[in-house]
């Protein structure tokens, strides 16, 4: 899945924990709205991430969100990545909630 990323070395690319990262945020932002009316949640911003420990494919990664802010559609999140306990990565995203409607 990831050879090409260093050949010989697999790494998981910075941008895939994000996505990770993101997708989690989206279904906690989910789980608070009725599931006949969830907007659909896009990542609008990437306020900060960073990365602390290299990831290897292989590896089991827990994924966390914690909504820390809203203003009309956009909500703030807190996210992390952690392996056996290990913070291998953190940031904040905004995602922007769109509404059926639109």
């Amino acid at each position: 899945m990831l050879a090409g990323h260093f050949p010989g070395d697999p790494l998981v690319p910075g941008v895939i924990l994000t996505e990770a990262l993101a997708q989690t945020a989206g279904i906690a932002a989910a789980s608070a709205h009725p599931e006949h009316a969830r907007p659909r949640f896009l990542l609008s911003a990437i306020r900060q991430m960073k990365f602390f420990h290299a990831v290897r494919p292989e590896e089991r990664i827990v994924l966390r969100a914690r909504r820390v802010g809203a203003v009309d559609e956009l909500l703030q999140f807190e996210v992390e990545a952690l392996i056996d306990g290990k913070q291998v990565a953190r940031g904040q995203l905004v995602l922007n909630a769109l509404t059926k409607a639109r």
